[in-house]
């Protein structure tokens, strides 16, 4: 069940301050507050959506068109057009990383790893 008190709806609210890169009437992108690399940002729908299966199950047609044209444009403006990586994690026992915010998210990322990165691979081994 989605937690409308989770931290990225705080943000959405505007109850929580962020470093936003864009936005738009559907969706929202921010800088990484723990970035594993030295470009890291997150593309968020506005929608009470939990990972990324209940998203495109449920999401209406504007909502989905506007989440993607919010990645393109924060790609657009981030100067990213290759060499990048787009992932979603999707439950608190992910075999890869977990979870740790339950609000669908996209993690787009670029340029070098910072020491986070490195740490959390270490931990992965």
């Amino acid at each position: 069940m989605y937690d409308k008190n989770n931290v990225f709806a705080k943000m959405i609210r505007g109850e929580i301050p962020t470093k936003k890169v864009y936005e738009n009437e559907h969706a929202m992108s921010f800088y990484d507050i723990n970035p594993m690399f030295s470009t890291h940002v997150l593309v968020i729908p506005k929608g009470d959506y939990e990972n990324i299966l209940d998203f495109s199950k449920s999401a209406s047609p504007d909502e989905q068109a506007g989440f993607w044209s919010c990645f393109a444009k924060t790609a657009e403006v981030l100067g990213i057009d290759c060499n990048f990586n787009c992932l979603a994690n999707a439950g608190a026992c992910a075999p890869f990383v977990k979870q740790s915010v339950f609000h669908f998210h996209l993690h787009l990322v670029a340029g070098a790893r910072t020491d986070a990165f490195e740490e959390l691979i270490s931990e992965i081994k």
